[in-house]
């Protein structure tokens, strides 16, 4: 029966063996062959008892802070009582030498130890007990110059000799001292014993039960324990508040998780594309990303030089729009600035310590995609212009025809193509360089569509190769712009249209240095303002539907002038409007043959 038993679990744990199946483990008598299977490992469970390290900062610094509270509290307290136990022993032994001093004072004292005899109840033993009730000390010993007892609080004692070493007292010497007796341990004082000629005639020796002395040393303890136990939880109670505080604070993360969050924070600054500047509450840098010192031209600081870190933001960019944004002075989102040349967009966050965040986008490409949308459009407007002043030209020059006037068809022609030719070859005559004469033929495109007279004024010439043709369209573009919204603007000074519309555009070359003049027959701007309109921002006129801001154009033709060294100024003009003068030093390049400047090749 039992092997079939063993038999059958066999096959039973044969046939149930796959997926899912328990293994079973073969009982005695089972058939030969078959390998017991061993039983599964069990998970080990995690010991209840087992002290973990804390992980959050604020537990650390709580678990660090409880041991060295208890440590210093410990420490202090052994510290007190270490010299506490010495101080009650030298009290103990110098009490027990005044008591032997007093004894010694009796003046008739010598006279009973050198007549009597070492016996019980002599005048000696007498005087000795009676001190010893009156001082409370365990014993008080009168002994001659053989160390022979007189006196002792056990009478069988007296005749015999001392214990002790008496040869440093009977020497003249005062003795304090712990040891122990013929009564145990005890705290002595020995005094030397004189006659009235001050020879040493004996010693007096006074003991102090060492009981009473730990006695005092243990009674003290739970009094020091207590004002140890007090100190301790005030500094745990400290603990407490600052690990709260310290909690809070670091909003429960451990140090690994801090480590963590600073290296991925360093690594998202230097890696995204937007600029990042941090400011404390006094306005001083305290963190700028990669992006932030480019856009800015801050550059990358070199051994030994500051990056800017502390700095000021007004001292480390100077006065303008964009400190005064950065520093909080201009409110707003998205708000425009410019800094050498870049269109940057700004926001600034406030922080809780007063200080704040912000971060700067390049819209510097935008803005000149913006700008060519705004010129594709005016062309496009003068093209759907055009095309209408053609078709009344061919329908005009269909009548003639039609009427058999020929020579007036002829003239009609030559007239209408000799025009637009006239001004364009004007243009490439007082323009050498290309981009700069494309850019005025347009604008007069623009201008002629909108009613406004664009020409050269009297005397223009630049011919000369530029170093830098997009800087010079960039500062004449803006310009042009500015003058013919200016006339096109409805306003008290200006005329609803006729000749008095223009926009007169001068070129000159002085040397190396090109002098561009931009003349308008508009409002005009006022004395007040002359300096305002350069700045960041600044516009006497609404933002246009879909388009970011402005007060960016001659801020812009600021930026560039000031970069090649020149000025920029406004004035008025003569019978109404403004004159708007760019002079930009080392613009033109040096003749073919000539030493090449330095400047020059930074314009390139």
């Amino acid at each position: 029966m039992v092997g079939q038993r063993g038999h059958d679990t066999v096959l039973g744990t044969a046939g149930t063996s796959g997926a899912g199946a328990r293994p079973v483990t073969a009982e005695p008598g089972a058939v030969r062959g078959a390998a017991p299977q061993p039983p599964p490992a069990r998970p080990r469970r995690p010991r209840p008892w087992a002290l973990r390290a804390p992980r959050r900062m604020a537990s650390q610094v709580l678990l660090v802070q409880l041991v060295i509270a208890v440590g210093v509290t410990a420490l202090a307290t052994g510290l007190f009582l270490a010299p506490l136990s010495d101080q009650l022993d030298d009290q103990a032994t110098h009490r027990a030498l005044a008591v032997a001093q007093a004894m010694a004072s009796d003046e008739d004292l010598a006279g009973d130890l050198l007549r009597a005899e070492p016996v019980r109840g002599n005048p000696v033993q007498r005087s000795a007990e009676r001190v010893r009730r009156a001082t409370g000390a365990e014993y008080v010993v009168v002994l001659d110059r053989q160390g022979v007892r007189y006196s002792h609080t056990d009478p069988a004692l007296i005749g015999r000799r001392v214990s002790t070493d008496p040869s440093r007292a009977l020497a003249g010497h005062e003795v304090r001292e712990i040891d122990v007796g013929t009564l145990g341990r005890s705290a002595r004082g020995k005094t030397p014993l004189r006659d009235a000629d001050g020879r040493v005639i004996g010693a007096v020796s006074a003991g102090i039960r060492y009981e009473s002395v730990r006695d005092r040393l243990t009674g003290a303890v739970p009094q020091v324990a207590g004002y140890a136990m007090g100190a301790l939880g005030v500094g745990v109670l400290g603990a407490l508040a600052f690990s709260r505080v310290v909690y809070r604070r670091t909003r429960g993360l451990t140090f690994s998780d801090i480590a963590a969050l600073l290296d991925e924070r360093e690594a998202m600054l230097h890696s995204i594309r937007e600029g990042v500047l941090a400011l404390d509450g006094q306005g001083r840098v305290r963190l700028v990303n990669d992006e932030a010192q480019r856009l800015l031209g801050l550059g990358r600081p070199r051994a030994g030089e500051p990056d800017g870190i502390g700095r000021p933001v007004a001292a480390l960019l100077g006065p303008g729009r964009l400190t005064s944004v950065l520093t909080g002075e201009v409110a707003g989102t998205d708000l425009l600035a410019v800094r050498g040349g870049r269109v940057l967009v700004v926001n600034r966050m406030p922080t809780e310590d007063g200080g704040a965040v912000a971060t700067l986008r390049d819209r510097t490409e935008l803005e000149a995609l913006g700008r060519e949308l705004d010129a594709t459009r005016a062309l496009l407007d003068a093209l759907r212009a055009q095309d209408h002043e053609h078709a009344n030209r061919l329908h005009t020059l269909l009548g003639l025809l039609e009427l058999g006037l020929y020579e007036e068809a002829v003239d009609f022609v030559t007239e209408t193509v000799g025009s637009h030719r006239a001004t364009a070859e004007q243009i490439a005559e007082s323009v050498g360089d290309p981009l700069l004469a494309a850019l005025l033929v347009g604008k007069a495109t623009v201008a002629a569509e909108r009613g406004v007279a664009l020409r050269l004024a009297p005397g223009s010439r630049l011919l000369g190769r530029l170093v830098a043709p997009h800087d010079l369209v960039t500062v004449l573009g803006n310009l042009v712009d500015n003058a013919l919204e200016a006339v096109g603007a409805p306003g008290p000074s200006v005329p609803a249209g006729g000749e008095d519309r223009l926009v007169e555009v001068g070129l000159r070359a002085r040397g190396r240095t090109a002098e561009l003049t931009v003349r308008d027959t508009g409002a005009g701007v006022p004395p007040t303002q002359r300096e305002l309109v350069f700045a960041d921002g600044f516009s006497t006129k609404e933002a246009a539907p879909g388009r970011g801001g402005r007060g960016l154009g001659l801020a812009l033709v600021k930026r560039h002038a000031q970069r090649y060294g020149g000025t920029v100024s406004v004035a008025g003009a003569e019978g109404g409007g403004a004159v708007f003068t760019v002079v930009l030093p080392e613009a033109l390049a040096a003749p073919e043959g000539s030493a090449s400047d330095p400047h020059e090749e930074e314009g390139r």
